[in-house]
């Protein structure tokens, strides 16, 4: 075999081509990179967002809580359930909700955007205790106060502490607080008293999904059950961890598809520009491959040495697109989920599998574009190519 010495100093000697292919292989890892981290990062969003202790109970046939109606006398029936976890006071742990979509004006943007906003009773931390606040207070029961979620923090106009915008037309709040939650999809949230988003909304007696603690993930079955068999209610039962999982499908495949077809069309540039560029090495490196060949180093010896070449260079550019990658993990898109027609910001979510998958890309792209040029130097005729 040749030494994997000879072509490094190869590669060194030719620092423009290798510069040149490089680069293109570069950016194509860093879009593919990018995108596969674009598409965790939304999974994981929303799985951040279900608590497996939880389940939640929407109108029979929705998929999303916006198009859920449930009347107020059903909620105590789903809470006196099997399975519903009790308070130290013997009370069900439960949170009964509405949720609509507002559209508010994008800051430092021209346009309109679509923002959940969530009705909640003055309890709601209680029973989501990730969530936490990060700035001002918690807004004060039957008052038109608000808390937003930090990942919109200043993202929608009036939409900061202290600052006031309107849930609907002519109807302001004020923001007095800040919340965090583990980065989940209820960052990307407006939350203010259920009772005031009702009238501004004409939801009186009616709210969109009711959320219990169970005692145990296994008690889901029988929660379920008792919920579902009863035909008065009309309501479907689910973990809320698949729910929220379900919530995710349509943007990760969009988000998963454009990445997928902007990749490919960028890996076959940089494939053919990787082939070009050791295309040229060869008809450059005809003395170099006829005296290898006069030195005893068989055709397959030839073959294999500019393989490994190409991918040598493939893996270079690789793990510089990967390192370039790893900054967007700074960067939160927004996007408007497809599910709930409101905007969630998501976050770049850089795991060691998005990485490896990224570099293992390179390294195909680097053996298929290397391919043919190595045929090439392997068919080369040592005598022909020593008289030159």
């Amino acid at each position: 075999m040749i030494p994997l010495q000879y072509n490094i100093r190869s590669l060194a000697v030719r620092k423009a081509t290798t510069l040149a292919s490089a680069s293109g292989i570069a950016l194509v890892v860093f879009v593919l990179a990018s995108t596969l981290m674009l598409n965790a990062g939304i999974k994981k969003t929303m799985a951040t967002s279900g608590n497996p202790d939880n389940a939640i109970v929407l109108r029979m046939g929705s998929d999303a809580e916006l198009g859920s109606v449930i009347e107020d006398s059903s909620v105590p029936l789903i809470l006196a359930a099997p399975g519903v976890k009790t308070d130290e006071r013997g009370q069900p742990m439960g949170a009964a909700e509405i949720v609509v979509v507002g559209a508010m004006e994008k800051l430092g943007e021209t346009g309109f955007t679509n923002v959940s906003i969530r009705g909640v009773t003055d309890d709601v931390m209680r029973f989501r205790p990730e969530v936490h606040l990060v700035a001002g207070r918690a807004p004060k029961a039957g008052t038109d106060e608000a808390i937003v979620g930090a990942r919109i923090r200043g993202r929608i106009r009036g939409v900061d502490l202290d600052q006031s915008f309107d849930i609907k037309k002519n109807r302001p709040v004020k923001v007095v607080g800040i919340f965090e939650a583990n980065g989940s999809a209820y960052e990307s949230e407006v939350w203010v008293d259920r009772d005031l988003l009702r009238q501004a909304y004409g939801r009186q007696g009616v709210v969109s999904s009711v959320r219990v603690h169970l005692d145990s993930p296994a008690k889901f079955d029988a929660f379920r059950e008792g919920v579902e068999n009863d035909k008065r209610l009309g309501l479907q039962a689910m973990r809320e961890s698949a729910f929220y999982e379900k919530q995710s499908e349509g943007a990760a495949i969009f988000v998963g598809a454009l990445g997928t077809v902007v990749s490919v069309f960028f890996a076959i540039g940089a494939m053919i520009g990787a082939m070009i560029t050791m295309y040229a090495a060869v008809a450059n490196r005809q003395r170099e491959i006829g005296t290898l060949r006069a030195l005893g180093f068989s055709r397959s010896s030839v073959l294999v040495s500019f393989l490994l070449e190409a991918v040598l260079l493939s893996i270079i550019g690789g793990a510089i697109g990967a390192a370039a990658s790893l900054s967007m993990a700074f960067v939160h898109p927004s996007m408007v989920n497809p599910a709930s027609w409101s905007e969630i910001v998501f976050s770049f979510d850089p795991t060691a599998r998005v990485i490896l998958e990224a570099l293992v890309f390179a390294g195909v792209m680097g053996l298929i574009g290397g391919l043919f040029p190595a045929v090439r130097a392997a068919r080369t005729s040592p005598l022909k190519a020593i008289r030159g």
